[in-house]
């Protein structure tokens, strides 16, 4: 399995969009800074995820994060963490699920913290229904295991 968490806030996610040649296209937004995490668990070679919103990271909400984990896993499974080198997030299977989770929130106006974890927690049900598309993500092929199955 794989891990990471993404910072999602009302700081505004900005996209291109098409737009009529000499017209301009405007996004509402208004700069707040307040925000939460999606702490994500991916298993790259069935494309299975669980992700669990928290409002902060810190050594408690990651002991938490892990006994969920391993709730979901099974209480026989253990868990074993392995870290990747610092500063390589081209390494990071989870890094490639990010822009999917943005599509739901950029160019968009949130009027609270409330109503965007809402719409990201409708677009990562979506996801997380659609195991082929997190597969085709995450699967790097040094994955253990990748050769098998990709």
């Amino acid at each position: 399995m794989a891990y990471d968490e993404h910072r999602m806030g009302l700081k505004p996610v900005y996209r291109r969009v098409w737009a009529r040649r000499g017209e301009r296209p405007k996004a509402v937004v208004a700069h707040r800074y307040r925000w939460f995490y999606l702490c994500t668990f991916v298993e790259p070679e069935t494309g299975e995820a669980l992700s669990l919103l928290v409002d902060g990271v810190d050594t408690g909400v990651m002991s938490w994060a892990l006994r969920e984990f391993r709730g979901w896993l099974g209480e026989e499974e253990g868990v074993r963490l392995v870290f990747l080198p610092p500063y390589s997030p081209e390494l990071q299977p989870v890094e490639r699920v990010w822009p999917l989770v943005n599509e739901a929130v950029a160019n968009r106006y949130f009027a609270d913290l409330e109503a965007l974890m809402e719409a990201v927690e409708r677009r990562w049900l979506a996801l997380q229904g659609d195991r082929e598309l997190l597969r085709r993500r995450t699967l790097f092929h040094w994955w253990p295991g990748a050769k098998g199955s990709a």
